[in-house]
């Protein structure tokens, strides 16, 4: 009976645990480990196309962030919790000097583990993310002003994911995709990742990211970045003005801007596999 009861207790402690995996993880190919972090409610998939080029050189650990295209969900602070633990599985695993490749959600991640462990990795590529979307517009924007403000309220943004109707979800998600990426299978493909997500995960992790400015935390960074920017208001020059803002106190940085929206790996994959080949293989 004693016996029983500690498997009992065992299997619940696992269980707990399991559920506060703040990633899924799948491992492709061998060589110099780089980490492949998705955006915004996107399943690790939106990394497909790219760790089929780089699996004979690399080895891909792709992650898809919990409550993100139906991989369970945790509580709060979400992000956080996810940076802790992509250090953490990377000490665990003993990857040497691991890149981060990060696109969106998944590049201000980037910039959060690279600055809290400057020394643990060698290089990060920022997909068209920035360390404070908040200020983008406006680079006078504090983050703590924007926690007082009732639309940065996170329980109210979780509600507002969760009132939103079944039905009409995963369709209005794909019409809106179509400002981010050109093409409407693609679009179709990441709204239906949205619908798997957590409603919840949404609405937290939106005000979480923008409620938190890296900025500052940006000059902590040692390894070289690449930043690659979309086209904002359909403007190359607007792009590298508020890239360039955003990433000033980054030591060691390239920018370069492609004449794409947000998905730059789908919209134009030549040059984005152009930009990130030749920052691998340089330095």
């Amino acid at each position: 009976m004693k016996k029983l009861i500690l498997c009992f207790f065992l299997l619940i402690a696992q269980l707990g645990y399991a559920q506060q995996n703040a990633f899924k993880v799948t491992v492709t190919g061998k060589g110099q480990p780089i980490i492949l972090i998705p955006g915004y409610s996107c399943s690790g998939e939106v990394w497909d196309e790219t760790v089929n080029r780089l699996k004979n050189r690399y080895e891909c650990h792709v992650l898809t962030l919990a409550g993100f295209a139906g991989v369970p969900a945790i509580e709060k602070p979400i992000l956080q919790t996810v940076r802790d633990q992509v250090i953490a599985y990377t000490k665990a695993k003993k990857l040497q000097k691991p890149i981060l490749i990060g696109h969106s959600l998944g590049a201000f991640m980037s910039l959060w583990v690279g600055s809290t462990e400057p020394g643990l990795f060698s290089k990060i590529i920022c997909v068209d993310g920035v360390p404070f979307i908040s200020s983008m517009m406006n680079p006078n924007v504090k983050a703590d002003s924007l926690r007082k403000l009732p639309m940065y309220n996170a329980e109210a943004v979780a509600q507002n994911f969760v009132n939103l109707p079944d039905s009409s979800f995963e369709k209005n998600q794909a019409r809106a995709m179509l400002t981010q990426v050109n093409d409407t299978a693609r679009a179709r493909q990441i709204a239906h990742w949205s619908a798997l997500s957590d409603r919840r995960t949404l609405g937290y992790t939106i005000v979480e990211m923008s409620t938190t400015d890296l900025r500052r935390d940006l000059a902590r960074i040692t390894a070289p970045t690449l930043v690659l920017g979309s086209l904002y208001f359909n403007s190359k020059e607007t792009s590298e003005r508020i890239l360039g803002q955003q990433y000033q106190a980054l030591p060691n940085k390239s920018i370069a801007v492609a004449s794409t929206k947000h998905f730059i790996m789908y919209d134009d994959p030549q040059w984005f596999y152009q930009q990130i080949d030749q920052f691998l293989s340089s330095l």
